[in-house]
């Protein structure tokens, strides 16, 4: 993705928009191949605060050496042991049940490339713990994916609403003109929202 022309784009479909992007600086983000990582790390996080989950995901890491995991190296481990870095049993079913898929290759990470959005999303929910929400995220920071909207995330609703007096729910068309006239760079816009939401309103 051109970020510059991105930028134009969107300062040019959005005034409301443009001033936020005149008020924050984003750092560059570069897609990784850390994918299996960063579903386990998801799938810690769920319901726990940022702290609790580092605490976890750090011990759970300890358990294996000091690199993270292999899909073929967590299936080896006993629920007993994982349980001692303080994983639910829950969450470490999850785990185990997209390490088996990635094994058994049900999940090809290496076919993500040629593969659509909406597609690696069915893929990714069809493990148990991965909703679409986390399948949004994975696409816009590890696949680094131009123009995804998580429409059932928190923070990007209430940002619409701060900025725009908008809800998803009672303005469900002009909510959704305006996102799409963000296409094809969803991504960044939703990226300077989150961004936006500890800031004042925007003002010329």
């Amino acid at each position: 993705m051109d970020k510059k022309s991105a930028l134009q784009h969107l300062k040019s479909k959005d005034k409301t928009l443009a001033l936020i992007i005149k008020k924050i600086k984003l750092e560059d983000r570069k897609p990784h191949k850390r994918y299996f990582e960063s579903l386990c790390a998801a799938i810690i996080n769920q319901q726990l605060s940022t702290k609790a989950a580092d605490t976890i995901e750090k011990r759970f890491v300890a358990l294996f050496g000091k690199k993270f995991p292999k899909p073929e190296e967590v299936l080896k481990k006993s629920d007993k042991v994982l349980r001692t870095a303080g994983l639910s049993f829950q969450k470490i079913s999850y785990i185990k049940s997209l390490a088996k898929l990635v094994v058994n290759k049900k999940i090809n990470f290496h076919e993500f490339k040629s593969l659509d959005d909406e597609t690696i999303i069915t893929n990714l929910t069809e493990v148990k713990g991965i909703g679409r929400w986390t399948a949004e995220m994975f696409l816009m920071f590890c696949l680094n994916r131009p123009d995804v909207f998580s429409h059932g995330d928190l923070g990007l609703k209430n940002a619409i609403k701060k900025w725009y007096k908008l809800e998803q729910d009672r303005h469900p068309k002009k909510y959704k003109m305006l996102v799409e006239s963000w296409q094809p760079y969803r991504t960044l816009a939703a990226r300077y929202l989150w961004a936006s939401l500890d800031n004042k309103k925007p003002t010329n």
